[in-house]
């Protein structure tokens, strides 16, 4: 961040339809960069705790309804992180990187819960604690990405200040969207 606040950013690097050297130009590119690393730990964390949970369940039922939440999940947090890593025009070997950890970490939690399915219980209080300070951690993190780094700039920016018909549309969505999760959660 102290890049950012300094102004100065030093290296070499082509950002495409953008002017070179502007200080706010590599502020807001370093703003992109550091919103998809902290989005990809967020998803990262939330998808390992729910591989976990699904690979150590033994409920058909519990399994039925973690495999349908995690097809939403991933491709919505998917789509999400693409853009987010597209934004921060990162070079390829970054992006394949990140995208190899978004992709292998779901695997990794069900192989992770599989293999502890013999010791882990899913209602003993040290399994509940620690499930649900890393749920409540990773969903705190990505609400407020979301609410303050991607929903936000979408809301101020000028084509939604211009018309109050989109600025209605656009809150309808974003409340039938977190409702349509909540109920999801809540089913799930």
């Amino acid at each position: 961040m102290a890049v950012a606040s300094t102004g100065h950013f030093h290296g070499h690097h082509h950002h495409h339809g953008v002017k070179e050297g502007s200080a706010g130009d590599s502020q807001q590119l370093l703003r992109y960069r550091v919103v998809a690393m902290v989005l990809e730990l967020g998803i990262i964390v939330h998808s390992v705790v729910i591989g976990l949970s699904l690979g150590a369940s033994n409920n058909t039922c519990t399994i039925k309804g973690l495999v349908a939440a995690l097809c939403f999940h991933q491709m919505f947090e998917g789509m999400g992180l693409g853009g987010c890593i597209l934004q921060a025009e990162y070079k390829l070997l970054k992006r394949a990187i990140m995208v190899f950890f978004f992709s292998v970490t779901t695997p990794f939690g069900i192989a992770l819960g599989i293999a502890l399915s013999k010791t882990y219980k899913d209602n003993s209080p040290s399994s509940l604690m620690t499930v649900g300070l890393l749920n409540a951690s990773s969903a705190g993190l990505l609400i407020y990405m979301t609410l303050v780094d991607l929903l936000a700039a979408d809301f101020m920016g000028p084509k939604m200040q211009a018309s109050i018909k989109l600025q209605i549309k656009s809150y309808m969505a974003v409340l039938l969207g977190a409702g349509g999760m909540s109920l999801m959660a809540k089913w799930a």
